[in-house]
């Protein structure tokens, strides 16, 4: 007979995590890539009582995935989906809490909820769908559309700066943040089962395409053709190396990083940038962030930064105990009751 305090592991499949809800994406969406990984990883990644996983989101095509997910979900409002999930895991510390978003929901009417998460290092896994258009409501410009971007509400093209998804959770101290690409689906199954294993606020930024109303944003990170000299895949430990025959390589000149060409002799990969994800200081964390933004530099996916500290869940459940070790259970009524009264006569 099993000893009652072992734990009951249970093997689940992909299909386990896929509800019985009609999938209800546009056809060729990158949508449907991200689901199929999530469901294909979350067997590694569970392996006792999927009762204890909770999908939250906000409002946009991305925040159905509670629907499809064969888990408990809460399908939020506008903005809220990071406020609802911290709220779920500080009430309910033993759950995992993964949040589905988009460009739109998390960045623009939720973007200061998103920092506090970061910030306070809550426990919660965000996936944003990163499109860098507003979908569901047909085709605006959002907080990533790139400069001039030309849309319904902007025709003359957008004269905004958009937000760096990457460098704005680095600055805001989340733990974990990486990037992935719908079309990668191997990487994004790693991306996902790594942030499912770290603890504390994992975020990670989806290049996802919305082939409706901004088809082809990411062809250069996603067709055969173009890819490998475009994309950067960061790996712990090893040196940037990216191109059709690996025969390119980043190397830092000062805080600047530079493309080299390894084919040539005068490089080699001893020469180059080695990649360290646990990096204490965020100053290269940021510096790689803002790559794909300087000419000819290619696009990192990967995880950037990873650090390890206490959570904000973790911090109120040791207080909590840390008090009632000192005066024991409290009495809520004598609390409402107690303090500053005042007779109004």
């Amino acid at each position: 007979m099993a000893n009652s305090t072992e734990k009951v592991v249970t093997k689940y499949t992909a299909k386990d995590f896929s509800s019985d809800q009609d999938v209800r994406w546009c056809p060729g969406c990158g949508d449907y890539s991200i689901l199929a990984q999530v469901q294909r990883t979350f067997p590694e990644i569970v392996t006792e009582h999927k009762e204890n996983i909770v999908w939250v989101s906000g409002i946009g095509c991305s925040s159905r995935f509670p629907y499809y997910m064969n888990t408990y979900g809460i399908h939020g409002i506008h903005g809220r989906a990071a406020t609802i999930a911290s709220g779920v895991k500080i009430a309910n510390p033993d759950l995992a809490v993964w949040v589905a978003t988009g460009d739109g929901d998390m960045l623009s009417i939720g973007g200061n909820h998103f920092i506090h998460a970061c910030r306070k290092n809550i426990d919660i896994k965000i996936l944003m769908f990163n499109n860098r258009i507003y979908g569901l409501t047909k085709g605006q410009y959002s907080p990533t559309s790139e400069k001039g971007k030309v849309t319904k509400t902007t025709p003359f093209g957008s004269v905004d700066y958009p937000f760096n998804p990457i460098s704005l959770a680095i600055g805001s101290e989340a733990s974990f943040i990486a990037r992935s690409l719908d079309r990668n689906a191997k990487h994004m199954q790693e991306m996902i089962r790594r942030a499912g294993e770290h603890k504390g606020t994992a975020f990670i930024e989806i290049f996802q395409n919305c082939n409706i109303f901004n088809d082809g944003a990411f062809e250069l990170l996603t067709e055969k053709d173009t890819k490998e000299d475009n994309v950067l895949v960061m790996e712990h430990e090893k040196p940037l190396v990216f191109g059709k025959n690996s025969d390119k390589g980043i190397k830092l000149d000062g805080m600047t990083p530079v493309v080299v060409d390894l084919s040539a002799g005068e490089f080699t990969k001893d020469d180059l940038w080695i990649h360290d994800e646990f990096e204490k200081s965020p100053a290269r964390a940021i510096i790689l962030s803002h790559m794909e933004e300087m000419p000819g530099m290619p696009t990192p996916i990967g995880i950037f930064r990873q650090i390890h500290k206490e959570t904000y869940d973790e911090g109120i459940e040791r207080q909590i105990a840390n008090i009632k070790s000192k005066k024991g259970e409290g009495d809520l009524e004598k609390i409402l009751f107690s303090g500053n009264t005042w007779e109004v006569k």
